[in-house]
């Protein structure tokens, strides 16, 4: 991977404490699985940042050898990389989801 995108990536995550990978922005969605952990997000009031991979293709390439993770939608929470819309989904219904963002101090609707 370019170190530039490797860069890119990492400044996304640096500076965001939640960090959506995700196909489309949080208000427009272009695949249902973005869509699908980015309402999660919503449904928590949980502030976070979209970054659509499909305006660049070296990030949407490069967030996958970035995490080890073939899939996108991503999600980052305090540069912790969670995991992909399978996990989140899983993560929010059993509580998990809630449980990581108040051990990082992250506000989301109790």
């Amino acid at each position: 991977m370019d170190e530039n995108i490797k860069d890119l990536i990492q400044n996304h995550i640096n500076n965001n404490e939640v960090c959506l990978f995700m196909k489309g922005t949080p208000e427009a969605p272009q695949c249902g699985f973005s869509m699908a952990v980015s309402n999660i997000l919503k449904i928590l009031e949980v502030n976070f940042k979209g970054i659509n991979v499909l305006e660049d293709q070296n990030i949407r390439e490069g967030i996958k050898v970035f995490s080890d993770w073939p899939t996108i939608p991503q999600l980052y929470i305090k540069k912790e990389f969670v995991g992909g819309c399978d996990i989140i989904k899983e993560m929010f219904e059993n509580g998990d989801l809630k449980k990581i963002f108040e051990s990082k101090g992250i506000n989301y609707k109790k």
